[in-house]
């Protein structure tokens, strides 16, 4: 009896907090966005919206599902969560959405699979996540990049991009971490702050959306613990990840 009702109450206790995030969300990102000037995409009929980055955008895909559209090839994260909301608001476009993340990718690993990942699927919109391994694996001695590096890398990337495809509509999604939260400690600062700077720097330099992930997350923090919306402090939660949809949606009419 009494571990039915700490079950229950713990039950109770986690349904209030989804409850309350879940009203939230509007607000945290009224709050963390309202200085930003987010530019807007408008969708066309029959376009392909790719889906770029490392472990977060990956979040378990099937890699052997080479489709679009459904969650064996879309994820259990942001992507599956924002295709969902476009493919139900959009109906009428066709459109088609593919996620290509790959866990543990820095800046140079998307460039080695470019070709085949990106490219090839001409997409109408691309959507990059990228640059929080690029710092972690630094810190646990299995990386040897600086920031120097990954700006360079990944404004080479989107030059060659945009070479092949002229009229890509471009998404900068700024990397994230929580500070408290398992992995994320003091090591990682202040040189994290430059990478997220580095990331603003290239989307305004190549007039791309920019999403405030960091923002995002900061502003989250008020209305539930870091915990509630990263496991540790890097990959989203089912809460985190719909917070972060919800954003991404913000860049599209």
């Amino acid at each position: 009896m009494k571990n039915n009702m700490n079950s229950r109450r713990s039950f109770i206790k986690k349904a209030a907090i989804s409850t309350v995030a879940a009203i939230a969300i509007p607000e945290i990102l009224s709050a963390a966005m309202a200085k930003e000037k987010i530019k807007e995409i408008k969708l066309l009929k029959d376009q392909v919206i790719l889906f770029q980055g490392d472990s977060i955008t990956d979040s378990g895909r099937n890699k052997e599902d080479s489709g679009f559209n459904s969650s064996r090839n879309l994820g259990s994260g942001y992507p599956l969560l924002a295709g969902a909301a476009l493919l139900n608001k959009y109906a009428e476009l066709n459109l088609k959405i593919y996620n290509k993340g790959i866990s543990g990718n820095k800046v140079f690993q998307l460039a080695e699979r470019w070709d085949k990942d990106c490219l090839e699927l001409k997409p109408d919109v691309l959507s990059i996540l990228i640059g929080v391994n690029d710092i972690w694996h630094k810190l646990n001695g299995n990386y040897d990049g600086t920031v120097e590096i990954y700006r360079r890398d990944y404004i080479a990337l989107l030059e060659r991009t945009l070479k092949a495809l002229p009229n890509v509509k471009l998404i900068i999604c700024e990397p994230f971490a929580v500070k408290g939260v398992k992995a994320v400690d003091d090591k990682w600062y202040p040189e994290f702050y430059d990478y997220q700077k580095a990331a603003k720097d290239i989307a305004n330099q190549f007039g791309a959306v920019f999403i405030p992930y960091q923002k995002i997350y900061d502003e989250a923090q008020k209305k539930a613990p870091g915990a509630y919306w990263t496991g540790d402090g890097v990959h989203p939660t089912l809460a985190g990840a719909q917070l972060m949809a919800k954003a991404w949606m913000k860049a599209i009419k």
